[in-house]
């Protein structure tokens, strides 16, 4: 078997992420969240510059990681203008995210692919919505303003879904959206019972930890490990797969991308198990073609290809 198609168990490495959970006291979380809401769009985004240089300048992990992705995605040499752009992109990003939840009419969103989500939609079964931390996942929210039928529940690791929690319910109140935390047997419960509601149940697929298996895929002209759990849970329940992305385009702008990925509702003349691993592969190359296109709107700010076996080096055929 191709080492880029293998898949790999418990590993050293390979999850750095998980080791810096998203924190935030309550405290300061509600004061921030009052400030932008109080200042307003245009002020908040001039302050955030102030952020970004912040980060830029004292934040040699993010650094570091952005001098490795930025000359892969951009085919030249990163400059100190690339590096500062994605970084207040990103910020960007976290600060939309607010007015988003709380539902503000402020942007300019274009969707592709709300065909395929109302023929979704229209069969009631439920499907997920596999995202990534490329852009703002928050988009969907966005759609669902237009959709009141258009329901997602999150699925997540722990270590993000309590404060992601915190701050749902500090924006929003009862109306924050559900969060499933993953790693108990509960978990799979619950999402099979909100997919049998015909909602849809949003992961994000991009990032690995030490204890589940992941599988080698070629990203960005370089083996990485992305996790196969995600894409099996969705083949164990028989759903299809929507690949989905939220990609800031500067100013107001939004573009949110609705890409078909699997349909494991259908029989597979290979079989499960190559059915999964030929649409973790198809997911690598929709995040790949997208980071190309948008390649600021990469928020994994750590060594995404550390703990990646070199080919040959990846187990058991």
């Amino acid at each position: 078997m191709d080492s880029h198609a293998a898949e790999v168990g418990p590993r050293a490495g390979g999850s750095q992420w998980a080791g810096t959970p998203e924190r935030g006291h309550s405290l300061v979380v509600r004061s921030g969240v009052w400030l932008a809401l109080r200042m307003g769009r245009p002020l908040s985004l001039r302050l955030l510059h102030l952020v970004a240089a912040y980060y830029f300048l004292f934040a040699p992990s993010a650094a570091h990681a952005a001098r490795d992705y930025l000359p892969r995605v951009l085919g030249r040499p990163a400059r100190a203008r690339d590096r500062y752009r994605q970084i207040y992109y990103f910020a960007v990003s976290l600060l939309d995210r607010l007015y988003l939840l709380k539902g503000r009419q402020l942007f300019d969103v274009s969707v592709e692919g709300v065909p395929l989500m109302l023929e979704t939609l229209r069969r009631g079964k439920g499907a997920f919505l596999l995202g990534s931390h490329l852009g703002s996942f928050a988009l969907v929210g966005s759609v669902g303003q237009r959709r009141p039928d258009l329901k997602v529940a999150m699925a997540m690791y722990e270590a993000q879904a309590g404060p992601l929690s915190n701050l749902f319910r500090i924006i929003q109140g009862e109306e924050a959206p559900e969060i499933i935390p993953l790693g108990h047997l509960e978990a799979m419960l619950r999402i099979r019972d909100r997919l049998d509601e015909g909602k849809f149940v949003g992961m994000l697929a991009d990032r690995t930890i030490i204890e589940a298996p992941a599988q080698l895929v070629s990203f960005l002209g370089r083996p990485a490990l992305f996790p196969s759990g995600p894409m099996r849970v969705a083949a164990a329940l028989r759903r299809p797969v929507i690949f989905m992305t939220g990609l800031y385009r500067g100013g107001n702008r939004y573009h949110v991308v609705f890409h078909p990925l699997a349909d494991f509702s259908q029989p597979s003349a290979t079989g499960r198990d190559a059915a999964v691993r030929a649409a973790i592969a198809d997911y690598a190359r929709l995040l790949e073609r997208y980071t190309r296109s948008d390649p600021y709107n990469w928020f994994n700010f750590y060594d995404f290809w550390h703990g990646a076996p070199t080919r040959g080096d990846s187990g058991p055929p």
